[in-house]
């Protein structure tokens, strides 16, 4: 599954190149509780069709009442546009009590701007679109690194990025159920495995399987920020080397399965084999998930997809929603294979 925000922008190119008209919705300022987050995007054609999200529905329903399968669509320069202003207007629109948030509505949308922001975008470039106000005119900027988004009475300025992307060591049963959930959050999904056994029974489409060595797919990936790492084999010939160059790289999140033992005895490998530090491996997460009381391989992908959305979103998570922590004070004896054997 692409990038919600990818998918937004190829649909509207598609309407525009069939010559539709369109307005692309973008969420530019919130107060309170909001049900999305400033910087969401949706567009809607005259046909009222949509795609995207700037609330739970009701904002998206009246828009579609306001503009869609109009005899006269919008056109012109940009117009803000709030909603939930007062208690009535939030209880109409389903917003959050005290809720409110404004949009930034564009119409008439330049099919050969639209058209290189997608195709930068599709080839993983993180681009900044610049909306002048008065007239609506776009221009597009790469930069290095995510910015938030910004408005001024002159302009709007909001960045884009490629996709998130998730490196899977191992091409076991729980690596195709994490697999499954990162494609449906929208990341770009690498499996590497280089046992043949594992690949032969691999089931998820949409997934990048290779037999490379972990570590020598690591460097080819050239991670960055919007990556993470997460080693499911159990074995160190492929985990330890991959996980000490992904400790050299931005990548958001590394983490390898296993017990608190097993993780303890990781990390004493690295320190001891390769001349690490308590410091330089810190970044290194392991027993790996939240503590939902995962037993089934289902059950575990929930647990770890939920701490790297966690971490990609830059939530805090409470002490004892870790897995060590939480087990520790559960009791639960070292030497249990049957609930400690993954580490969640």
């Amino acid at each position: 599954m692409e990038n919600v925000d990818l998918v937004v922008l190829r649909t509207l190119l598609d309407w525009r190149r069939s010559g539709k008209r369109a307005l692309l919705a973008t969420v530019v300022r919130t107060w309170g509780s909001s049900p999305r987050p400033i910087g969401s995007i949706m567009a809607l054609c005259e046909d009222g069709s949509v795609v995207g999200s700037i609330s739970g529905g009701c904002i998206e329903d009246d828009l579609i009442r306001s503009y869609g399968a109009s005899k006269e669509f919008p056109s012109g320069p940009p117009q803000f546009l709030k909603y939930g202003i007062t208690a009535d207007e939030a209880h109409r629109f389903g917003l959050p009590c005290g809720g409110t948030l404004e949009l930034l509505l564009e119409f008439e949308i330049d099919v050969e701007m639209l058209s290189q922001l997608v195709q930068q975008l599709s080839s993983g470039l993180l681009v900044q679109r610049i909306t002048r106000l008065n007239d609506g005119v776009v221009q597009l900027s790469k930069v290095n690194a995510p910015e938030a988004l910004s408005v001024s009475s002159q302009e709007l300025r909001n960045t884009f990025g490629p996709e998130y992307r998730m490196l899977i060591i191992g091409a076991g049963q729980l690596s195709e159920y994490l697999a499954i959930m990162a494609l449906f959050n929208g990341f770009n999904v690498t499996v590497c495995d280089p046992r043949a056994e594992y690949r032969g029974s691999w089931k998820v489409e949409g997934v990048t399987l290779t037999s490379e060595m972990p570590d020598d797919v690591v460097i080819a990936m050239k991670l960055d920020s919007r990556s993470c790492v997460v080693a499911l084999t159990h074995d160190p010939k492929l985990d330890d080397l991959a996980l000490l160059d992904a400790l050299q790289t931005k990548a958001f999140y590394i983490g390898a399965i296993g017990s608190r033992r097993n993780s303890e005895a990781r990390k004493q490998r690295l320190i001891e084999h390769f001349g690490h530090t308590e410091e330089s491996i810190s970044g290194l997460r392991g027993p790996i998930g939240i503590y939902i009381g995962s037993k089934t391989p289902p059950e575990i992908a929930v647990s770890v997809m939920a701490e790297i959305l966690a971490v990609k979103n830059s939530v805090q998570l409470p002490r004892d929603m870790q897995v060590a922590i939480a087990k520790g004070g559960a009791g639960i004896k070292q030497d249990d294979p049957g609930t400690l054997s993954c580490g969640i």
